[in-house]
């Protein structure tokens, strides 16, 4: 008898039709709970980890699109002018359309992920388990283009809101507008293609060190979960080497994207790499912000992954005691 109540419960989690106590009918239950949770994770995750680097993330956008050579005492001066002349607030300038974006983004992206391991996992006959090395990078990969694909324009406006004054574009809304007006609709997602390609080796090497990290470090320490600083660490290591694996199409995305305002006639993949090795070199060009971007790709990684984890490993426990209390 108990068995077959928690026959009932496993179906109830995963959305199937049961039959009704009350009556000889199906009623259809309501979807898994592991969706909507891996969503509200996600979503938790992402706008907490890029918030806490915004300042970081707009003035290493802002030497993306520039010619000007950097180093990290002329981000800091950077930083300081704004701080001077714009107030402590300007220094998150378009961390607004950064949340619209990188809600949704973070949001699909952890539940895509979860899923495709789901999926994945059925495939090679790893239900339940942790997935092997090509799978688990496929994984990765599949949730970043899946995330980037429903989300780029977002992207876009983000983009050209960290660049400009905020006398140019009043809000997203304004950027949307006249960007479809003076530029025309296709400018939305013009960049669209370097962000795929980047992303597949991003999502997919910082998911797969990270999984990675996380079964190394059960099988020699015999816990299954991590501490929550040893989390922050293995996000970090992810964030490291999947940003410093995309980082040159990350530059190409973000001269793209802003091509309309900066004065450049970027169209390209290859013409956008050809123009910036041929005006600034391969190293000060293609991986122009890398350094800051290995303070805060870590930062911002370490955050999401263990913010995401901590989420969900909350909801099921307020999952468990809903059930228990009934």
């Amino acid at each position: 008898m108990g068995n077959g109540v928690q026959d009932q419960r496993a179906a109830h989690t995963q959305g199937e039709v049961l039959p009704s106590a009350s009556s000889n009918h199906f009623e259809v239950k309501c979807p898994t709970p592991s969706v909507l949770n891996s969503l509200l994770s996600g979503a938790l995750a992402g706008a907490l980890a890029k918030t806490a680097v915004a300042p970081l993330d707009r003035t290493k956008i802002i030497f993306q699109v520039s010619s000007a050579r950097f180093s990290a005492k002329e981000a800091y001066r950077l930083i300081y002018r704004t701080y001077l002349k714009d107030g402590f607030l300007s220094l998150w300038r378009g961390n607004s359309a950064t949340m619209v974006r990188v809600i949704p983004y973070a949001a699909i992206q952890f539940c895509a992920h979860e899923q495709y391991k789901i999926l994945l996992g059925g495939l090679y006959g790893f239900q339940g388990k942790v997935l092997p090395p090509i799978p688990r990078l496929l994984a990765g990969s599949m949730a970043g283009t899946t995330a980037a694909m429903l989300t780029y324009p977002l992207d876009m406006v983000r983009a050209r809101m960290a660049v400009t004054p905020k006398e140019m574009y009043g809000n997203i809304m304004h950027v949307f507008g006249r960007i479809s007006r003076e530029e025309g609709l296709k400018t939305l997602y013009r960049g669209f293609t370097p962000t795929i390609l980047g992303v597949v080796p991003y999502a997919g090497i910082s998911f797969f060190t990270y999984e990675t990290l996380k079964k190394l470090h059960a099988e020699r320490s015999g816990r299954s979960q991590p501490y929550s600083y040893e989390r922050l660490a293995f996000g970090a290591c992810a964030g490291l080497l999947g940003q410093s694996a995309s980082y040159p199409l990350d530059v190409v995305r973000r001269r793209m994207q802003t091509a309309g305002v900066t004065g450049h006639t970027y169209g390209t993949i290859a013409g956008t790499m050809r123009d910036i090795v041929a005006e600034e070199g391969v190293v000060r060009g293609l991986y122009k912000g890398l350094s800051m971007n290995w303070v805060k790709g870590p930062i911002a990684v370490g955050i999401s992954f263990t913010t995401f984890d901590l989420t969900q490993i909350l909801l099921r426990k307020l999952q468990q005691m809903g059930y228990t209390s009934r």
